[in-house]
């Protein structure tokens, strides 16, 4: 709007310019009409001055009304800036307060694996250690017979042929009798068999690996395998769920000849079942011994029954008579009730001898 009003202000001075130009080259030819050039000349300058005024005060409403514009664009757009400002700064603060959330919780699994991490450490340098391998399996092997027998039917560290000791052995009636169990963990045939790389590698693992699994077996079978005093089988406890999958995968050739030894090879979920079976076992020995006391204890139960049958017959009599006394007395307790009516409606006279005489025919 302001620009269009420029170019007009701009073209009306070129042409007041061209006039006066004009002027100056006509007045030295036509002096009689200076008056009325002059004349003219006032008239346009009095035409432009009013012209100029109206440009101004329309250059100034122009002026006014794109300050408004402007001011109101300003204003809209400062809005709008505020309104973004604070959901960005919502925004942002939802998204740290998550990020601190998400920060938090990894902190806490970092923790974790950490502690995991301490762990799995600990639990290396003890495999990596015999003695305390051994102890570990040990541990398992308790855990696993505590958790699924009653302690009467298991002994730790227990005596066969008077100088062995075996891990634990479980106390079943004969036949079979007790059954010895020993913790074994061949580890590091197993580690040397699954970090084999090549085929030589490989043969010599499985040769050792097979070899640690036969001693086992054959130890078992002469140490804790005593006619007379155990069952004729033991079982071989291996604490390693893997390397008891691999002995069976890999090697059931050493599986049978282990079954031919007598010697059952279990893992720690294989070692569960057993000993839930023999939970079994001993529930329906007890059972079986404890039938002839049961039987005892019902015959004496019978006998106390038909004795409170004889004494309830006896107070059933006794109730019996007490009801038949219970009704003579109420036959004479009527008797006596009806002598008394008839004595009160006896009108005694004087010197009359009547009702002695009804007395008479009363009794």
């Amino acid at each position: 709007m302001v620009e269009p009003t420029i170019w007009v202000v701009v073209g009306a001075g070129a042409a007041f310019l061209a006039i006066a130009v004009l002027l100056a080259v006509l007045l030295p030819r036509r002096g009689a009409t200076l008056s009325t050039l002059e004349g003219r000349l006032a008239q346009m300058a009095q035409s432009q001055a009013a012209a100029q005024a109206q440009l101004s005060e329309r250059l100034q409403a122009q002026e006014r009304a794109l300050a408004r514009a402007v001011e109101e664009r300003l204003a809209e757009l400062g809005r709008r800036v505020g309104d973004s400002l604070t959901q960005t700064r919502e925004a942002t603060h939802s998204n740290l307060s998550e990020l601190k959330e998400r920060l938090a919780v990894i902190e806490t699994a970092q923790k974790t694996i950490s502690e995991l991490s301490g762990q799995v450490v600990g639990l290396q340098e003890l495999l990596a250690n015999k003695q305390a391998r051994g102890a570990f399996g040990e541990i398992q092997l308790m855990d696993l017979v505590r958790s699924a027998l009653p302690p009467s039917a298991y002994e730790f560290q227990a005596t066969i042929g008077g100088t062995r000791r075996c891990d634990c052995l479980v106390t079943l009636p004969n036949p079979p009798g007790p059954i010895a169990i020993d913790a074994k963990f061949p580890l590091e045939s197993y580690r040397a068999l699954r970090e084999a790389r090549d085929e030589a590698a490989l043969s010599a693992a499985r040769r050792e690996f097979s070899q640690a699994i036969r001693s086992h077996v054959k130890d078992i079978a002469q140490k804790y395998i005593v006619p007379g005093e155990t069952a004729d089988s033991a079982l071989l406890f291996l604490p390693s769920e893997a390397v008891y999958a691999e002995l069976h995968a890999s090697f059931p050739a050493l599986v049978e000849e282990a079954f031919r030894a007598k010697v059952w090879i279990v893992s720690p979920t294989t070692l569960m079942a057993t000993l839930t079976t023999v939970r079994a076992i001993l529930k329906d020995v007890r059972m079986r011994e404890q039938a002839d006391v049961i039987q005892r204890e019902v015959g004496l139960l019978l006998k106390d029954v038909e004795r409170l049958d004889d004494r309830a017959a006896r107070l059933q009599q006794h109730f019996e008579l007490a009801q038949k006394d219970m009704r003579e007395l109420r036959i004479s307790t009527d008797k006596v009730t009806r002598r008394g009516a008839r004595i009160g409606e006896v009108q005694l006279e004087e010197g009359g001898a009547e009702p002695v005489a009804m007395l008479e025919v009363v009794n």
